[in-house]
């Protein structure tokens, strides 16, 4: 099989390679992978920032593909998936087969193409965690996502599911795409920090309960558009990994800071969450993901190479 592979921890290591194919073993299921999605983590894993990945590894943590071998009742069964493991501990996506756990299996949505389920994973995963443990399971939060990438607008199309309607997306000009601008969702344009918070209180009275910043920029400027109780969640941070944090406000509105990471949730762990998320795609509760950038994995080191130069194109590469 064709497979990208690296054994040391730059791009320069980067190639595809011939593999053999990968036997599964009896509580495992080999998938041929039709399509695998391409994150910013698989950047930074190759670059060494994940300090559990062991080498040499088969980078890629998101797929879509058909069950070849494993438990009979999945032979032939359309999947997609994602987990902690993959691409890190456990060879990745971003090969022409990928052994998982049978447990971890889960059906692809049916309404979805292989690329666009791949496209999937990590994002709306990521968007789940975030506002469940946002505290969007109560119905009827009043919500802001800062950032309309790949993980803010799975947000946007999840908060439809878990209990609210009530939902604002907030995003710098040049990042609103005309999409975003025909929809139903309210925009606040990001200028600064200062003015922010007024901003939120324009739509929601007395600020948000669950202010999602998916850059990692505006969590300081989050904490005065809170309400009472409210929370802010984040799964990013500035390059050095630090903000000013107006804790004593924090604190005094009962408030709360959540981070979320998608590499504490393994395949049968992301199996269960993309369960409901597959449901919700294919009765059309929720809209279908942003168009992909479909490239072959032969071009997958060119792409690796412009994510890290800062393209935040979404690319899913397809197997031959």
């Amino acid at each position: 099989m064709k497979a990208l592979r690296f054994d040391r921890f730059e791009l320069g290591a980067l190639k595809i390679v011939d593999l053999d194919t990968p036997v599964p073993g009896e509580t495992e299921a080999l998938v041929r992978v039709r399509a695998a999605g391409m994150n910013p983590s698989d950047v930074k894993n190759v670059l060494g920032k994940f300090h559990e990945t062991t080498l040499p590894r088969i980078p890629g943590r998101d797929f879509a593909g058909v069950v070849e071998k494993g438990p009979e009742e999945w032979l032939g069964r359309e999947v997609w998936g994602t987990g902690k493991e993959l691409g890190f501990t456990h060879d990745g996506t971003h090969s022409e087969y990928l052994v998982v756990p049978a447990s971890g299996l889960t059906l692809k949505p049916v309404t979805l193409s292989f690329p666009l389920a791949a496209s999937c994973g990590v994002p709306y995963t990521t968007a789940w965690n975030a506002l469940r443990r946002g505290g969007m399971v109560v119905e009827d939060r009043r919500i802001v996502v800062v950032g309309v990438g790949a993980v803010g607008s799975a947000a946007i199309a999840l908060s439809r599911i878990l209990g609210t309607t009530r939902v604002v997306a907030a995003a710098l000009e040049k990042d609103i795409t005309p999409s975003l601008r025909a929809s139903a969702v309210p925009i606040i344009v990001l200028t600064d920090a200062a003015s922010f918070a007024g901003e939120v209180k324009k739509h929601f009275a007395g600020g948000a309960d669950l202010i999602f910043d998916t850059t990692g920029y505006w969590v300081d400027a989050s904490v005065a558009a809170l309400a009472e109780f409210g929370r802010i969640a984040t799964i990013a941070a500035p390059k050095d990994g630090h903000v000013r944090l107006p804790l004593l406000d924090l604190y005094r509105k009962g408030g709360v800071l959540v981070g979320v990471n998608s590499l504490l949730y393994d395949v049968e762990e992301c199996a269960e969450m993309l369960e409901p998320i597959a449901e919700a795609f294919d009765t059309g509760e929720i809209p279908p993901p942003n168009p992909v950038k479909e490239v072959s994995l032969s071009e997958a080191v060119e792409v690796y190479r412009a994510i890290d130069a800062g393209s935040n194109e979404k690319v899913v590469f397809t197997m031959r």
